[in-house]
């Protein structure tokens, strides 16, 4: 049972205590497999209101929140809420690995005028003896650092309840998205609230739901759907780091057949990497009857991906309805649209030719290039979606591809301090009507019998002669080469050649023939040329060999192709070998 009277996320957790307080909240797995800490909601409760009290007397507003995985970060959290301050989730993935992420972190402290850095002791001894952390992020060295795994669980005693009103800000969820310049989006309580009844409707929770993740408590899916709406529908979660999934899968999979998890998921690639790196032995011991909500979202969503999946999974009890294609962003707070229960995946087979002058046309003959589109499910709880073209601000007709906007009460009110930003892309309004305001997503797609189908992102777009082409398209076809490329392991973008947009494409090298890219024959680099111009159209101006591991991702292993193309052009992106339609080679 949800009661209505809920206004902000410390009603929730209240109301756990006063209902489940002895009943386990989270686990954390030790690398992914034995069980460590467990929290119960009386703990989180207590644990909670305890450091509430020292967050009222270190006098902070606004802490980014620096954790590594596991439950310090959600007791953190949860003590922001209690005393009344804005939390700014930060990833601590890659700390301390100084460089590119180390400058992100300060981007976002700066941004945020975050005014103090919230972590563990062991966080912070680390950072402040390392020379090199001070050399290159004198701004974060700055800042105040407070343990937090130091409070003294006796102020619990000493915590008053504050009264919160619905429209103060929750937290300040800074997008994934490819930019150096990032962007915090203020998610209010009634956001926040809208969003995890939203999630627990389209998912039908009850009391008997269990989830498994290892998304990151950075990342709007990892908060919001892993941490937060367990404890909003009251019931128990497992969670593991991201570094436990991407080192060895199976430990994924092993924890949903270990603790019949009901719920669980990740962005497409997590698929994918459970069909090229899980074992005969190691799929030996699976059980995934249990599974019944395996969202995927966050990035474009394959057919193949979910095919495959299920091909190589249901001899292990996975069922074909149990995906639930998701779309999704953090201005609205998360969820958007999704697949329901005993639904299946909805695949349109589309005219590559008329998409790319964004029309929606099945193939006409045998012979036509087609691309797969998944739906993305559909909208509910005064959820709305239109779909708009982005440049003459009208709505486009049933079979035009165009930008996705969304209205309804999971919609931030904007960025943080950056008015112009907000009112670009939360204030649209159709140029021939007042109907909005809507949220403008930068997503292109179209509606069909009420399910939205996402083809790409705008500024992803590559325009080539007239004709629209998805990198997401051209990335599929490079990676079905005979070289062995991970389906996440290439970026696709476009370039500027003589005035006009023309193809680049960075390929990572494999860890086994990192050492040889001689491997990389002229003959390898032709075959993928082939591919790419057979399959749409298009040649490739510049392929780059790279180091595996060089093509920029979000925490949660989305492509950044934005960021990977400004590497590319400013030389800043490390690879061995470029090769160039004009014949250079580097």
């Amino acid at each position: 049972m949800i009661p209505n009277q809920f206004r902000t996320l410390a009603d929730v957790l209240r109301y756990r205590t006063e209902t489940q307080a002895f009943e386990a909240a989270y686990t954390f797995l030790n690398d992914g497999e034995a069980e460590g800490r467990t929290i119960t909601y009386r703990d989180l409760d207590f644990q909670s209101r305890a450091l509430a009290v020292m967050l009222r007397d270190w006098r902070i507003q606004r802490p980014l929140l620096v954790y590594p995985p596991g439950l310090d970060f959600i007791v953190s959290f949860f003590a922001c809420i209690y005393a009344r301050i804005t939390p700014v989730p930060a990833g601590l993935a890659h700390i301390m690995r100084l460089g590119r992420s180390l400058t992100r972190l300060a981007a976002v402290a700066r941004d945020a005028d975050a005014d103090a850095v919230l972590s563990v002791t062991r966080v912070i001894d680390r950072a402040f003896t390392d020379p090199d952390f001070m050399n290159r992020s004198q701004e974060l060295g700055r800042m105040r650092w407070l343990a937090t795994d130091r409070c003294d669980e006796a102020l619990g005693a000493c915590y008053q309840d504050a009264l919160l009103p619905s429209d103060m800000p929750a937290f300040i969820q800074y997008t994934s998205g490819s930019t150096s310049i990032p962007k915090g989006v203020v998610v209010t309580h009634r956001n926040l609230l809208h969003n995890l009844s939203y999630c627990n409707e389209v998912e039908e929770n009850g009391r008997d739901t269990i989830s498994v993740s290892w998304l990151p408590h950075s990342h709007d899916m990892g908060l919001i759907e892993a941490i937060l709406l367990p404890t909003f529908a009251g019931y128990r979660a497992y969670l593991m780091s991201p570094a436990s999934f991407l080192r060895r899968p199976a430990r994924w999979l092993e924890a949903i057949t270990r603790f019949r998890a009901t719920n669980s998921g990740g962005p497409n690639f997590a698929f994918d990497l459970c069909v090229e790196k899980i074992s005969a032995e190691e799929q030996e011991n699976l059980d995934l009857t249990s599974w019944r909500v395996a969202y995927n979202g966050s990035e474009t969503i394959r057919s193949e991906t979910l095919l495959r999946f299920r091909q190589r999974f249901e001899r292990s009890g996975f069922r074909w309805n149990a995906f639930y294609p998701v779309y999704g962003l953090a201005e609205s707070t998360l969820l958007v649209s999704s697949g329901h229960a005993a639904d299946v995946p909805v695949v349109r087979e589309l005219d590559a030719e008329a998409l790319g002058r964004g029309i929606v046309a099945a193939p006409q003959h045998r012979t036509a290039k087609t691309i797969s589109v998944v739906a993305s499910g559909r909208t509910q709880s005064h959820t709305r979606i239109v779909i708009a073209d982005p440049e003459t601000l009208v709505k486009c007709g049933a079979n035009e591809v165009g930008e996705i906007w969304i209205a309804g009460p999971s919609v931030a009110n904007g960025y943080w301090q950056k008015p112009a930003e907000t009112e670009a892309a939360f204030h649209a309004y159709f140029e021939d009507s007042q109907d909005g305001p809507f949220l403008r997503t930068g997503d292109l797609g179209f509606l069909s019998d009420g399910q939205l189908f996402v083809t790409g992102r705008i500024k992803d777009v590559i325009n080539i002669r007239g004709f629209k082409h998805y990198p997401q398209d051209i990335e599929h076809t490079v990676s079905q080469s005979p070289a062995a490329i991970l389906m996440s392991g290439c970026a696709a973008f476009a370039v500027d050649g003589d005035g006009t947009e023309q193809l680049a494409v960075v390929i990572e090298v494999l860890p086994k023939l990192s050492q040889d890219f001689d491997d990389w024959s002229d003959q390898a680099i032709t075959a993928i040329q082939s591919a790419v111009t057979e399959r749409h159209g298009i040649r490739i101006q510049s392929l780059a060999l790279a180091p595996y591991g060089s093509i920029p991702k979000t925490t949660s292993g989305k492509l950044q192709r934005q960021l990977c193309r400004r590497w590319f052009i400013d030389g800043s992106l490390q690879t061995v070998r470029i090769w160039s339609h004009d014949g250079e080679r580097a």
